[in-house]
């Protein structure tokens, strides 16, 4: 997860969006919990996957989205690869050294996978420009292919996450044609409950065991870059009110 803002408060969503809707208030855990929506998905079924790429446009990306489901993977002895976009060298505006930044966020991935269990997962880095991925997309297409060949499943972030690198990389996924597993990060913030924007036709969530959610609490608690307030001023990337969204008992999917 990239910030593409100064400030973002976590509180009850307004009626009306601005044209980015991940600058609008937020919608708080709690009601994400109470909606039975979520309760009332279908079980994605991956024990019959062999090999899975997983493409993270940020690094932290792929721990919040399936970052359980990383876990689980892993301990199965599936053949796993991550494709890391960029090295989300943007997350803190006005940085002085964002090669430092850039090299401590790969530092804190590869702490995460390991929390995980994860820690043999093969990662190709791409070193992109962080909110830049738009217009690069055509050559990340070609990336995503390359990378991808000879695996069984892809995990994208969602197309629709009103994050332009997100997105970026989820229609990059699916212009390669790996027909990704699409994971959301901004939507928790900026819809809402039964929200006719998601796809919740085509959603399942995988659950997450009490030892399988405590790594991935664990593997989130390693991207400090994210967690802690920065300069001038700015909250956390990553407040709480945004990282509770991702260490629910289950994680979803849509497809």
């Amino acid at each position: 997860m990239s910030a593409e803002r100064a400030d973002r408060a976590e509180r009850d969503a307004g009626d009306d969006l601005p044209p980015n809707p991940i600058d609008a208030p937020g919608t708080r855990e709690s009601d994400w919990r109470a909606w039975p929506g979520l309760g009332a998905l279908s079980a994605l079924a991956h024990d019959n996957w062999r090999s899975a790429v997983v493409v993270a446009a940020h690094p932290d990306d792929e721990v919040l989205g399936v970052g359980g489901l990383l876990s689980l993977l892993a301990a199965s002895g599936v053949r796993l690869r991550l494709v890391a976009v960029t090295d989300g060298e943007a997350s803190h505006p006005d940085i002085a050294d964002a090669a430092a930044l850039a090299a401590r966020r790969v530092r804190e991935t590869g702490a995460a996978l390991e929390a995980l269990g994860a820690g043999d997962v093969e990662i190709v880095r791409l070193g992109m420009p962080d909110t830049a991925l738009a217009a690069r997309e055509g050559e990340l297409t070609q990336a995503l292919k390359e990378a991808s060949a000879g695996f069984q499943v892809c995990l994208a972030p969602w197309e629709a996450d009103a994050h332009s690198d997100h997105e970026a990389a989820g229609r990059a996924a699916a212009a390669a044609g790996l027909r990704p597993y699409f994971y959301p990060i901004w939507a928790w913030h900026w819809a809402r409950p039964g929200d006719g924007r998601l796809p919740w036709e085509r959603a399942s969530r995988i659950c997450l065991p009490p030892a399988v959610l405590a790594r991935k609490r664990e593997a989130i608690g390693c991207f400090t870059s994210q967690l802690e307030p920065r300069a001038a001023g700015l909250e956390a990337v990553l407040p709480p009110g945004i990282v509770a969204h991702f260490t629910r008992e289950y994680e979803v999917l849509f497809r």
